[in-house]
């Protein structure tokens, strides 16, 4: 199984992509640490993909992008634009890739559902560069949820979020897609001067949820153990 990745870091810790599986990610304090998850996250990724038949070879890392990052890594602050996202979508290339982002934002409502008492929470409190860590499922949902205006936004469409997740990402890709080039390698500025492109867009949808999925999942099976569904396929 070959993973072909991006690698964003600095001293503080490694944030790396597997650019063949949109939205599959490791990350660690050293490069090696990370890499070494590489298998496992793949194989959950494939499986929630819906992949029966999971490849039992080696996995094998290219590396074909470093970026060296001053944001903060080690809590998934992430701006990089892939150079295999400033090539133009397909038509079919593109409704494959919605379905996924759909099925994410699906799977994590099925996830959330699941906990009996979502605004309870073993974590302890913690801040980071946005502010306080969300501790609770409940936080986590609409934590997650929130960023859809934000990546919409990066486009220059305003768009006022709606409270279910799945909704939300229905909407955000209808406006997307009024973009008279939406599929075309036009990159996007946003006001805070991160660059975004439609393959973007797509990948962190996925990324992000599956940040706070397995935050989510891990944090109720702690509370409620295999009472909580595992979409995702998280171990």
């Amino acid at each position: 199984m070959k993973i072909e990745a991006v690698c964003e870091y600095n001293d503080k810790g490694y944030l790396i992509y597997a650019t063949n599986f949109v939205g599959a990610y490791v990350r660690g304090a050293t490069e090696n640490e990370a890499l070494s998850k590489f298998g496992g996250e793949v194989r959950a990724y494939l499986r929630w993909c819906g992949v029966c038949e999971l490849p039992k070879d080696d996995v094998q890392v290219e590396i074909v992008q470093r970026k060296e990052s001053p944001l903060q890594i080690c809590d998934a602050d992430s701006d990089v634009l892939f150079d295999a996202e400033r090539v133009p979508l397909r038509e079919a290339e593109y409704e494959r890739l919605k379905l996924l982002v759909l099925k994410s934002a699906r799977d994590f409502r099925k996830l959330y559902e699941s906990i009996p008492n979502p605004d309870i929470s073993g974590r302890a409190p913690r801040r980071t560069f946005y502010g306080a860590v969300p501790r609770t499922p409940h936080e986590m949902y609409e934590h997650t949820n929130s960023v859809t205006s934000y990546y919409t936004g990066a486009f220059g469409l305003e768009t006022e979020n709606v409270a279910d997740i799945y909704a939300n990402r229905m909407q955000a890709l209808a406006e997307l897609e009024t973009l008279p080039d939406f599929l075309s390698d036009r990159v996007y500025i946003a006001p805070d001067g991160e660059s975004w492109t439609m393959r973007k867009v797509l990948r962190r949808f996925i990324w992000h949820d599956r940040i706070h999925a397995k935050a989510m999942w891990r944090t109720a099976v702690a509370l409620w153990g295999s009472e909580i569904i595992n979409p995702f396929y998280f171990v």
